[in-house]
């Protein structure tokens, strides 16, 4: 759209479904005023305001100041700006469903003609396709991994749970029509020991499987959810990637990457000086792996654990469930932290 309409840059905000909150979604050729993380946070602004409260709409798309590049266009900062002081907001939709709004960015102030407009919202109308398409596919990813969980854990109450419980039944019931001194009674006391401890990991199992510990998300959800929720708060920008064979992961597990992921972030955001970031999950040979990325400040690895950094808490978290974490790190090349946790704690 930038190209087509000929103008300077633009970028999109998006509704977090799950927080109302707008995250910045995707950016092009951003002024070097904006492509400080601190400028793009999803705090209010002229026209997310406008959208909120629904008088952003595909009959009205018009050029407005920007109040983002307002006070560097007070100060008269034509080089961190690029003389940008309007954009013309575009609403998308999926529907009548609100998703966000593209802002296109010009030098000067001019009217937009009927054909740039017919050619926004056609263009608009196709982006909140697609976006809506994403996010069910997503959606619908999630639900099946849910609906999995649920049937396995019907499964196990119906036939393993039910099992232990009829043999441990039929065992006392055995050992109360035997003799104190009865030589069969160790042996089925040791059976009857059995039972209930297979009873008590199918319980465990049962849990596991209906407990969820990210607020009734998967983790891929969590995740997501967490990503667009720092680049609110911090306008950093985070790529997430999901595997396509996470599959189905320990509810213990499932808390600890979770945490693991909230920590690295959280020392993006405070000592990295990054704007973007990447979160991936995925697994490597029955191993679930989280890598965390950013292109910021770096530091030295050595010593860093004692000035404040989380790094103890990251590993403390991985060893928690068996597996390891390790952060590489330098001045002025980045960060990646990465944790891999087996999925088979035997591993």
């Amino acid at each position: 759209m930038v190209d087509l309409l000929g103008v300077e840059t633009g970028w999109v905000w998006l509704r977090d479904p799950a927080s109302d909150r707008f995250y910045n979604a995707a950016v092009q050729s951003l002024p070097p005023y904006l492509q400080e993380p601190v400028r793009m946070t999803g705090r209010s602004c002229w026209c997310l305001e406008l959208f909120r409260k629904g008088q952003l709409t595909a009959r009205n798309i018009d050029v407005v100041e920007c109040s983002r590049l307002a006070p560097a266009a007070a100060s008269r900062e034509v080089a961190s700006t690029g003389g940008l002081r309007c954009h013309a907001s575009v609403p998308l939709y999926a529907g009548d469903r609100p998703l966000g709004v593209m802002n296109l960015a010009m030098r000067g102030w001019r009217r937009l003609t009927r054909r740039e407009l017919d050619l926004l919202t056609t263009i608009a109308d196709q982006v909140g396709v697609a976006i809506e398409r994403a996010r069910l596919g997503e959606q619908s990813i999630e639900h099946a991994r849910a609906d999995e969980r649920a049937r396995i854990a019907r499964d196990v109450h119906d036939t393993l749970a039910q099992g232990f419980t009829a043999v441990g039944l039929h065992i006392e019931a055995g050992l109360s029509h035997l003799e104190r001194r009865n030589r069969a009674r160790p042996a089925l006391r040791l059976a009857l020991d059995a039972a209930r401890q297979g009873l008590e990991e199918a319980r465990r199992s049962i849990t596991s499987l209906r407990r969820s510990p990210l607020e009734n998300r998967s983790l891929g959800e969590a995740l997501a959810a967490l990503s667009r929720r720092f680049t609110a708060d911090t306008g950093v920008r985070v790529r997430v990637e999901m595997g396509a064979d996470v599959g189905r992961v320990p509810s213990d597990v499932e808390a600890e990457i979770f945490r693991i992921a909230s920590e690295a972030l959280t020392n993006v955001g405070k000592h990295a000086g990054a704007r973007e970031a990447s979160l991936r999950l995925d697994v490597v040979r029955r191993h679930l792996r989280l890598t965390v990325t950013d292109a910021g400040a770096g530091f030295h690895t050595r010593g860093a654990r004692v000035r404040g950094f989380g790094l103890s808490g990251i590993e403390d978290r991985a060893r928690a469930v068996g597996g390891r974490a390790s952060i590489r790190s330098a001045p002025g090349r980045g960060t990646t932290v990465t944790a891999t946790i087996p999925l088979d704690r035997n591993d």
